[in-house]
């Protein structure tokens, strides 16, 4: 524990009184902080949070640093820093994700926090005023995960990557907040997460749409993390109908056999038609190479024409592009998925790298 010393920190003496009220309230002025390097310690991790709290605006409790206390577990890695007010605390909730030591931490509440109590202390939600811009921040990428609207999606296959939960949660909307809860010895998934939406009337049709649903060998369960299901009203019906068909393709695409490959197989891009001119083909190609080459190393780009006798062409009306490497294919879709071409909606899929090398276009 280093508790600090009167102005060390600006803190103000605490008195009999004061002392039995800070025992009181210190489960809601206490915030988790995990993910620390080896190198920290009680007084950088002190004097870091004291800094971006005033950074940010998060000072509420008059002149003086914010942090009054800190304990860490230097085998495990994390800390637990005590803040002077309830409210300066919830406003350290925002700090999730935040660089210390050239890494990022995770804020959460420990695991004494009672919500319940911690409503009748203070605000429970960061101000929605901070300045986290001014620490690198982005306001709602990763915090924001408090509250009645709290989402926990359980089931998840441990092969899941954040990016593609996430993009199975934003077919309903914008996340305001977003957790996949990792084991903290391997970062690997422990298989469940937890989400907010920005707007939170999607909350009760995104939990009815996805709870239940199989994804490979797991049954996803998705509900309000603190009560029961609660079912969409009449007018959330043809929002929920949408979400389903855009989950159905979802489920496709997260399948293990779809894992990020570096092949992207694009249709709704090109029309039988124009492939029959030699010219329009060669335009097309070129247009295909200069787009699709802006998100990275683009090795190759197939597009199977009709044969001249009639016959069927494998991969008939698909595009193949061929990447340097995952990360580049991953940016690819994730840019190209969706976007509008010629009146109709493309659609971008991993392709398995053996059949693209063999000439398989059908698989």
């Amino acid at each position: 524990m280093f508790p600090l010393a009167a102005g060390q920190f600006g803190a103000l003496p605490i008195m009999p009184v004061q002392a039995m009220t800070q025992q009181a309230t210190r489960h809601a002025r206490r915030v988790y902080v995990g993910g620390l390097p080896p190198t920290a310690n009680e007084q950088s991790v002190a004097t870091f949070f004291s800094h971006v709290m005033y950074a940010i605006g998060g000072n509420t409790a008059g002149p003086g640093d914010a942090v009054v206390n800190v304990y860490i577990n230097h085998e495990k890695k994390f800390a637990f820093v005590e803040m002077r007010s309830v409210e300066e605390a919830s406003n350290a909730m925002a700090l999730d994700g935040v660089i210390f030591e050239g890494g990022p931490v995770k804020v959460r509440r420990p695991s004494d926090y009672n919500p319940s109590l911690a409503a009748t202390l203070g605000p429970s939600q960061p101000s929605p005023n901070l300045n986290l811009a001014a620490v690198g921040l982005t306001p709602g990428s990763s915090g924001g995960l408090e509250g009645p609207d709290r989402i926990f999606v359980g089931g998840l296959p441990y092969y899941f990557t954040e990016s593609q939960i996430r993009e199975l949660l934003e077919s309903f909307g914008q996340l305001r907040g977003f957790d996949l809860v990792k084991d903290r010895e391997t970062g690997n998934s422990k298989g469940y997460a937890f989400c907010v939406y920005q707007d939170v009337s999607v909350t009760d049709i995104a939990c009815a749409a996805l709870n239940g649903i199989k994804m490979g060998d797991k049954t996803l369960t998705v509900r309000r993390a603190n009560q029961g299901t609660t079912q969409p009203n009449p007018e959330q019906e043809s929002v929920l109908l949408h979400a389903q068909q855009q989950i159905a393709l979802q489920r496709f695409m997260l399948q293990p056999g779809a894992l990020a490959t570096k092949v992207l197989c694009l249709t709704e891009v090109v029309s039988v038609d124009e492939l029959k001119d030699d010219d329009d083909y060669q335009d097309i190609l070129e247009d295909m190479r200069i787009e699709c080459g802006k998100f990275g190393a683009l090795l190759n780009v197939v597009i199977p024409r009709p044969n001249p006798n009639g016959e069927p062409t494998p991969g008939l009306g698909k595009v193949f592009l061929e990447y340097a490497d995952v990360d580049s294919s991953s940016k690819a879709r994730q840019g190209l998925n969706g976007r509008k071409f010629g009146g109709n909606q493309v659609v971008a899929v991993f392709y398995p790298e053996n059949k693209f090398s063999e000439g398989d276009y059908e698989a």
